[in-house]
Parts: C-alpha cells; structure tokens; sequence
C-alpha cells in the first residue's frame, strides 16, 4: 500500500505546482492497482487461514504468497497427500486464477 502512495504523491505534487487535474485514466489506474494489492492480500490471508483451520494442512510450514491472483506455496509439508490438499484448498478459494506449488515439497 505504501509503494502505490508513494508512486503517486509525486504526481500529484506535481500536478498540483502545474495547476493540471489529475485525470480520471491516472484516478482508474491507481484505483485498479489498488484492487489488486487488496485482492492479492485477500486471497493470501483466506488461503493461510484455510490452511490453519484445516487439521489435515501443517498450515505453519506453508508459505503463501499471492501475485495478480496466482498463488505461489512453498514450504515443506510430510506427505503427497497433503501437498496435493493444500493446492486443492488454494484452488477452491474465491479469486485465485492459479497455484503454482513447485516449492511445496515432501519430506518423504
């Protein structure tokens, strides 16, 4: 959230010393942006929280990680079974458009 408020407060002090109005195409695009970060956050703290309620998912030993919707899990869990679980929970969860789980591993 900081970098999107930085990335814009240069212009708008410029735009400001110029007298030009921000347009709404610049308005609409830190807006989007915004919704990303939000959604990104979202899904990654409803998935993490999936993943600790569930008894079946070491949800402390999964890092997860969520870019324009595709998340990203890596960590060590100790069975297929469960890897397989914890990219299925991922999946369910409203948002996501994918899992990449090539850092999830298998102790066994």
């Amino acid at each position: 959230m900081k970098t999107l408020t930085r990335k814009y407060a240069g212009l708008v002090v410029v735009t400001a010393l110029l007298g030009m109005p921000l347009t709404h195409a610049v308005a609409n695009e830190k807006a989007s942006e915004v919704q990303d970060v939000v959604s990104d956050s979202w899904i990654t703290s409803k998935v993490k929280s999936v993943f600790l309620a569930n008894t079946d998912i070491s949800g402390l030993d999964i890092k997860v990680e969520t870019v324009d919707g595709v998340v990203a899990l890596s960590g060590v869990v100790p069975t297929t079974a469960e890897r397989d679980l914890a990219i299925t929970k991922a999946e369910s969860i409203k948002g996501v458009k994918g899992v990449a789980a090539d850092g999830l591993k298998t102790s066994q």
